[in-house]
């Protein structure tokens, strides 16, 4: 009701409500007894499977109070509950109000449940079998869609296993990530760099990982990436975890390492985004899936933490 703009279709529909039930009533009164002149035997004309035919008989007593019997029923659920237009009835019920109060009985059992991993150092909850196990369920409902289930990510979206990070891979900075979410943008640079400068880049990036790549053209990209790319990856292509610039030596890549990928990122850019999650997940819950996505990449780490 709260998408209307006047008071008057609330009581329209009060009142389509209540004269529809009260039309039931008088139509069942109204059928308990034969009209005058008309016989129980008289045939309506219907007729089924040959000589199956319907006689104009009233309603059975037991069918009639039935029906007035639900007649009643919804009177008494328009009292209690909201039907009558913009009243909210006595119940003042409403499917928000019974979400809210089975949310809040669920994270009240939930932080029963993550109580003693609260005490807990993330390197240690990481450790521990049941908090993983939580984690893990947790990561496949709300990060396997983009990183995938095993957590080694796709194209555009990170793997999450190679201890290989944009912004670094802290506990609390994957926190921040998770809670915060973030907003990775590689500006296009067609503006400032043609197709040609690009593909020499492309051939320096290249050099940086160890990747096949020509001598000649990566010299001349040299000083392009120097003067375009390194304000945000470094001299040596090492990346920048403050900027979330991807380090480009070590042959890790997020979208793909051939010359028309790197060119395509050069020319037009990326706009890689990481949803906050604060306002889906209690920080319980944060703190537990970060947990487990420090454990990932950590897994020595973490058994020894454990022990």
């Amino acid at each position: 009701m709260s998408d209307f703009f006047s008071d008057f279709w609330g009581y329209y529909i009060a009142a389509i409500a209540l004269i529809g039930i009260a039309w039931c009533v008088w139509l069942l009164f109204s059928q308990r007894k034969m009209p005058k002149g008309v016989s129980t035997s008289d045939d309506t004309g219907h007729v089924w499977d040959g000589d199956l035919r319907e006689l104009n008989n009233p309603l059975p007593r037991w069918w009639m109070w039935m029906f007035l019997l639900a007649c009643v029923f919804g009177l008494g659920y328009l009292v209690l509950y909201p039907g009558l237009g913009s009243n909210p009835g006595v119940l003042k019920f409403s499917s928000q109000g019974e979400l809210a109060a089975h949310r809040a009985a669920a994270e009240t059992r939930q932080h029963q449940i993550y109580a003693r991993f609260l005490q807990m150092d993330v390197k240690q909850v990481a450790a521990d079998p049941d908090a993983r196990e939580i984690g893990q369920r947790l990561f496949l409902n709300y990060c396997a869609q983009c990183h995938g289930s095993d957590a080694r990510g796709s194209r555009g979206f990170p793997n999450l296993t190679d201890n290989d990070w944009l912004y670094g891979g802290e506990p609390d900075t994957i926190q921040q990530t998770i809670a915060k979410g973030r907003n990775g943008m590689m500006p296009p640079l067609a503006g400032a760099i043609d197709a040609k400068q690009a593909g020499d880049t492309a051939q320096y990036v290249r050099s940086l990982s160890g990747l096949a790549y020509d001598p000649i053209r990566a010299s001349r990209g040299e000083s392009t990436f120097k003067t375009t790319c390194a304000a945000c990856h470094g001299s040596g292509g090492k990346g920048n975890q403050a900027l979330g610039a991807p380090n480009l030596s070590d042959n890790v890549w997020l979208y793909s390492s051939s010359e028309g990928a790197i060119v395509d990122a050069i020319l037009k850019g990326h706009n890689g985004h990481m949803p906050a999650h604060e306002e889906i997940l209690t920080p319980e819950r944060i703190r537990m899936l970060t947990a487990y996505v420090w454990g990932l990449s950590n897994t020595a780490t973490a058994g020894a933490a454990g022990q």
